[in-house]
């Protein structure tokens, strides 16, 4: 796959429209399959999104049917998508297919894609990663990752673990 640039454009001081080419390869490479499951299908799912860009998805809310696709991807149930998010079951089940989730709990969901994403990527198999998720991990003081990454402090520190995974690290 060939690297795009990413185009940036902004002014100035002097007002003088100002370009910055900045190269994909310089996100992390998890990043390139990050939300393939919370864009339509008519779009690249390899694409990166940069902060940037999470950020205008958040504010745009991420809508109930990519919901279902990241539910579906984790092969997580209500009940424990609901804790991994923080919300209660229902505030899940009630939105409508088009209705899109306030920016809080969006940029839950994008973080949460955001792991699962790093997560396969890593393992390369999702299936061996969604039971990893669910085994109890000595790194982790014996708690099972699906468990502790009901907030950002959670999901960072199993980020972490699966980034020494990736270096071969015992975890």
């Amino acid at each position: 796959m060939a690297a795009k640039d990413k185009t940036y454009s902004s002014k100035n001081a002097s007002s003088e429209k100002v370009i910055l080419n900045e190269p994909a390869l310089a996100y992390p490479t998890h990043l390139k399959i990050a939300f393939s499951f919370l864009k339509d299908s008519q779009s690249d799912s390899t694409s990166d999104l940069t902060p940037f860009e999470k950020m205008h998805v958040v504010r745009e809310g991420v809508s109930k049917k990519d919901l279902e696709i990241l539910k579906s991807k984790t092969n997580m149930d209500y009940t424990s998508l609901a804790k991994a998010l923080s919300v209660t079951r229902a505030t899940l089940i009630n939105k409508k297919q088009g209705e899109r989730f306030n920016p809080s709990l969006s940029e839950r969901i994008v973080s949460l894609a955001d792991l699962y994403s790093f997560g396969f990527e890593i393992f390369e198999d999702e299936a061996l990663f969604n039971s990893w998720m669910q085994k109890p991990n000595k790194a982790l003081g014996g708690e099972i990752p699906l468990e502790v990454i009901d907030n950002q402090f959670g999901r960072e520190e199993v980020k972490n673990v699966i980034g020494r995974i990736a270096y071969g690290v015992y975890s």
